[in-house]
């Protein structure tokens, strides 16, 4: 296997289970040397452990090179902690993929204030605080990948995940600022929804949403059909691999759906339909009619009134 990214040093974030680690030993099978990172905390971010050990343990065993770091991605210091480390233990930092977060589930009308801001951080300061810390690095070097990770969440909208969704959007529009800011310097910037089956996907909250809209009688039956329809973490870090190669120079501040094999590139927003009266005040009865025939009258509410 030619390996593409030898005498590179990557930082992946979240890397001690899941996708994060599968990351982790893809580009490290490419020759990269990996600073894989991860407090190893509970789903909802409670906790500790070291879980990044095992994802070092196999990475070595297989014959690649990598350390573990703990520190969390929340904080600005937890962010330049963790780029320092890759610098000092592995001699620099070429490649940067944020992945690290937890989740907290709640509707918008139970949802604390803490629980908003907990999972905001760790996904949107997060990506935030690594991105400013090895930005002036690979600036300088006048070579950087960077791979965000976003989340159909914030596409469409998870019922429960008003937190989650708004830092994963977040994330996109962080993703398309640093892409123009670096691009110039020869630094990318890029960002995945992701599908897979990991511990944040297949939970038994998830788990019953799936078996009660697909009319399953069991739980196994609806992990039987997400790892049939879009498999393990596994699937999509080939991907990560190819953004971080020379042949993907030219990909920045784009945002790609990944999973099951799967590769796709989404489109830039585009306004599809509109009424205009340039430099002029609407009269709001004309406002009124001319978007109803021209631009809403056939949108269909995505979550109509339901009966008391």
């Amino acid at each position: 296997m030619a390996k593409r990214l030898e005498g590179k040093v990557a930082v992946v974030t979240g890397a001690g289970r899941g996708i994060g680690a599968a990351h982790a030993m893809a580009l490290a099978m490419h020759g990269a040397k990996v600073v894989v990172n991860d407090p190893g905390v509970n789903r909802d971010g409670t906790g500790s452990s070291n879980v990044a050990d095992d994802t070092v343990a196999a990475i070595k065993k297989a014959g690649g090179v990598a350390v573990a770091n703990y520190d969390s991605v929340s904080t600005p210091e937890g962010g330049e902690a963790i780029i320092k480390c890759a610098v000092e233990k592995l001699g620099g930092i070429h490649i940067l993929v944020n992945n690290a977060g937890f989740l907290r589930d709640k509707t918008c009308w139970t949802m604390t204030p803490e629980d908003f801001d907990a999972v905001v951080k760790v996904h949107l300061y997060g990506h935030f605080n690594t991105i400013r810390a090895a930005a002036p690095i690979m600036r300088q070097q006048r070579w950087g990948r960077i791979i965000n990770t976003s989340s159909e969440a914030g596409a469409i909208g998870n019922f429960g995940q008003a937190n989650y969704s708004a830092a994963k959007e977040g994330i996109i529009g962080l993703t398309r600022t640093v892409g123009r800011e670096l691009g110039k310097y020869g630094v990318t910037c890029n960002a995945i929804r992701p599908q897979a089956a990991t511990r944040m996907t297949m939970n038994e909250d998830t788990l019953k949403n799936i078996a009660n809209m697909m009319g399953l009688k069991d739980l196994k039956e609806a992990e039987k059909l997400i790892l049939a329809q879009i498999g393990g973490p596994e699937l999509i870090s080939p991907f990560i691999v190819f953004l971080c190669t020379d042949e993907a120079a030219n990909v920045n501040a784009r945002v790609f759906n990944v999973g099951g094999g799967r590769f796709g590139l989404y489109n830039e927003p585009e306004v599809i339909a509109s009424v205009e009266k340039p430099g002029q005040v609407w009269d709001v009865e004309e406002l009124i009619r001319e978007m109803v025939a021209k631009v809403t009258g056939k949108l269909v509410n995505v979550a109509p009134p339901q009966p008391k």
